[in-house]
């Protein structure tokens, strides 16, 4: 539904928000800089993973995104079960209820129609279905803003993430992979546009440049295990990330340099663990970023970056520092390339530290160059993401006469 000329809109955002993701929350705080900027008379509150942290950091009312508080937790015991299954049940009347309440339901970002992470089809999968067919019910408007898609194995998933995506009332993507991938599974995607991650958006620091001597490596751990489709191989997987990553680290220390280790999840803080376990030196010290600012921060601080988090690789790149990806993903590969840094990717799924080092020491050769690209193609995001939100007024907020100026590049 549309909100009468001259009334306050009533806008959700949801998502696995203020639930330890750093790169999920700044897609969040992404939208909410554009309603405050176009929309600022709107009325906003959220159904998200942690409706605590949402409320403290962001100032808008929030709800539990499930009623089963367990539901990202293994069910080993009948109880845990019974308590679940129960959860899907409730979890339709208070994701409709919700819904209802709302002119418009945002989206922010994030990867809501993939699986390159483990993901169970009856998580978050069918919590986004409810959304979309509640909002299809309902005449509110969902707005899959900025996400990110993917080819999907597992058919359960698959066919919530294209139903999901069929009833959406506005799609957006991140990246041209992700509209080819909805493309493939059936949606039509015909008005779909593609730009860049809403991240892009948010402010960034002052840029960094290289020191002399050299100075720190900014290296951003992933506890990664494979996609949803590597199951079978989670572990051995994971261990060759590990070493490898542990290995390089080592290297860079060895020989002198400051390596400073960001994560970019809570659950990232094992490997962290792992690597100082391993790697005895006061040489690398670890981050504790609360957002996706205090990322750029440290970022923008390096003289260079090396990193597997997909908002990691954003906050290094916007800050403009030259960055290797530790790529697990075609979104990955796309963003690089989008950056011009397509020649610095190498596969989290198979780390050589030989080969990682090499490609570090020819970025690092490279970087006056690289930060001359990084800062034209910022400016060329940040344009394309003023035309995303003016694509979004139109779509949601026809009633609304004002538009602003667009934002003047830096």
């Amino acid at each position: 539904m549309t909100p009468a000329k001259g009334t306050a809109a009533r806008v959700g955002v949801f998502g696995l928000l203020g639930s330890g993701n750093l790169g999920n929350d700044g897609s969040l705080e992404a939208v909410l800089g554009y309603l405050r900027d176009r929309h600022p008379e709107a009325a906003v509150d959220a159904l998200c993973g942690g409706p605590e942290a949402v409320t403290a950091r962001y100032g808008i009312p929030a709800t539990r995104l499930h009623w089963y508080r367990g539901e990202y937790r293994t069910a080993s015991r009948l109880g845990a079960v019974a308590g679940k299954g129960l959860g899907k049940l409730v979890d339709v009347l208070r994701t409709a209820s919700w819904v209802r309440r709302h002119d418009v339901v945002i989206v922010p970002g994030m990867g809501v129609l993939e699986a390159t992470l483990p993901l169970r089809p009856w998580g978050f999968p069918y919590a986004l279905f409810l959304l979309c067919a509640s909002g299809r019910l309902s005449g509110a408007k969902v707005a899959l803003v900025g996400v990110g898609a993917a080819p999907i194995g597992n058919r359960a998933t698959r066919t919530l993430v294209r139903w999901s995506a069929r009833l959406a009332a506005y799609r957006s993507y991140r990246d041209a992979p992700s509209r080819d991938a909805m493309r493939a599974m059936g949606v039509d995607t015909t008005r779909d546009e593609v730009h860049p991650d809403l991240a892009f958006s948010l402010p960034a620091p002052p840029a960094g440049g290289p020191s002399d001597p050299p100075g720190p490596v900014c290296v951003g751990v992933m506890a990664f295990h494979g996609s949803d489709d590597d199951r079978a191989r989670a572990e051995e997987i994971h261990r060759r990330y590990l070493d490898g990553t542990t290995r390089f680290v080592r290297t860079l220390a060895e020989e002198g340099r400051p390596v400073r280790l960001i994560t970019g999840d809570d659950v990232d803080a094992t490997v962290v663990s792992a690597i100082l376990d391993a790697v005895d030196s006061p040489l690398v010290t670890v981050a504790e970023p609360a957002s996706l600012a205090d990322v750029m921060k440290e970022m923008a601080a390096a003289d260079s970056v090396v990193a597997t988090r997909y908002h990691n690789l954003i906050c290094a790149l916007k800050a403009g520092t030259p960055t290797l990806a530790l790529s697990y993903a075609a979104k990955s590969d796309a963003l690089m390339a989008r950056m011009g840094l397509d020649a610095y990717c190498h596969p989290a799924r198979e780390v050589d530290a030989d080969r990682l080092l090499e490609q570090f020491r020819e970025l690092e050769e490279n970087a006056a160059e690289l930060r001359r690209i990084l800062t034209r193609r910022n400016q060329d995001a940040v344009r394309a993401l003023d035309h995303q939100f003016t694509a979004l007024t139109a779509a949601l907020f026809p009633a609304t006469d004002h538009a602003p100026a667009p934002r003047e590049t830096p």
